[in-house]
């Protein structure tokens, strides 16, 4: 089975980490596939790996602006995979062609379109509701027509499905996996009697500053916390972006304007993020819209005490090792934090229970089920 990967609008982020993670991994010859031809741009073809049975394409409409990619993707990519001799087309982007001429598997990796309620969070009439609008009509259209789907967690497959309806194709939970290099053993947890404002228990937040993050909300936590005597920093790391990114910048100057205990380091390159999980304490993860929440389980794996907003699929992947809290309540969001604080004993059983759970997220097992399934989705096309 020859496999082709449309890959064309993966440019940046999460999408270039799970192909780059899956094709690392991946051995398909294992599930009957003997080739896989990706079409991307140069760009994010070289941050992909080099195998024998891999073959990376750039043809000139994948350099192109977001609108011309998705004309190449409707009218050139179904001529240039019969070209190439593919059987079955993954397309993990999560828009497909209208005619690709081959079973297709997909992929729901982002649930924004599918919670209207978190996407008005960026503004009643701003573009980016606009864009997850016409991004949920474009998904449910390519949904519906694959031949197989990929969701990334049980909550996802039942959120998403409500907007698709009856009568659709093949469909698995797979979830993505976690790099090695995240693990850490916990540390050893000290007592709360051995921090002091000179030297704070702190909190890690890895997120994107966007509305859905509430890195506001954990902020004024963070502040109600230290004006009752608790000694906590929070350290966010993630990149700005827009008004949000504005709103959380001067709430930090009017609650810190000495940078004493709300450090913001913007955003740090994913080759060593893990380096900021091993310095912190704890870690605070209040997402309000997940499909799969990465950077939770990065944060599980190096063996930190949590405490995760109760939305979403969170409780679906961390279980009863974190502690839980509203993330739209700055008081509920301390709380949590404060009983992570006051518990040594609490913070050592969660972080270890947090990192056995932590080991079920493998990219071999990501890349085996997926190569699996889309050898199942052929199969069932032949028949």
């Amino acid at each position: 089975m020859h496999l082709a990967v449309d890959a064309s609008n993966i440019r940046q982020g999460g999408g270039i980490t799970h192909l780059s993670q899956l094709l690392s991994a991946a051995n398909p010859v294992d599930s009957g596939i003997t080739h896989v031809t990706v079409w991307a741009c140069a760009t994010t073809s070289a941050q992909l790996p080099t195998h024998a049975w891999l073959t990376k394409l750039s043809p000139a409409w994948t350099e192109k602006g977001l609108f011309t990619r998705m004309l190449g993707q409707q009218l050139m990519l179904s001529r240039e995979m019969a070209g190439c001799g593919c059987d079955v087309l993954f397309s993990p982007g999560g828009t497909v062609p209208f005619r690709a001429g081959l079973p297709i598997v997909t992929m729901s990796q982002n649930m924004l379109p599918f919670e209207p309620d978190e996407a008005i969070r960026f503004g009643r009439w701003s573009w980016m509701r606009l864009k997850m609008w016409l991004l949920r009509q474009s998904q449910v259209r390519s949904f519906k027509k694959a031949d197989g789907l990929i969701f990334l967690t049980q909550y996802a497959r039942e959120g998403v499905c409500r907007w698709l309806g009856r009568g659709q194709g093949m469909q698995v939970v797979i979830p993505h996996g976690v790099e090695p290099r995240f693990a850490v053993d916990p540390k050893p947890q000290r007592h709360s009697e051995e921090y002091t404002f000179d030297q704070p228990f702190t909190f890690l937040y890895v997120s994107i500053l966007m509305p859905y993050k509430h890195q506001i909300e954990v902020a004024k936590a963070a502040s109600l916390l230290r004006h009752t005597g608790c000694p906590v920093r929070v350290k966010f790391v993630g990149a700005d972006w827009g008004r949000y990114g504005q709103e959380f910048r001067e709430t930090l100057r009017q609650l810190d304007p000495g940078e004493e205990f709300l450090i913001w380091q913007g955003g740090v390159p994913f080759s060593t993020l893990h380096s900021e999980y091993q310095d912190a304490d704890a870690f605070v993860f209040a997402s309000s819209c997940e499909n799969l929440p990465n950077i939770l389980i990065e944060a599980m794996a190096a063996g930190l005490p949590i405490a995760c907003a109760k939305s979403g699929p969170m409780h679906e992947v961390l279980g009863n090792a974190g502690v839980y809290f509203d993330p739209l309540q700055p008081q509920d969001i301390a709380e949590a934090m404060r009983t992570l604080v006051n518990s040594a004993d609490l913070r050592g059983r969660l972080a270890m229970q947090a990192q056995d759970l932590s080991r079920a997220y493998s990219w071999q097992r990501c890349a085996q089920e997926t190569f699996d399934f889309i050898a199942a989705v052929d199969t069932s096309n032949r028949t």
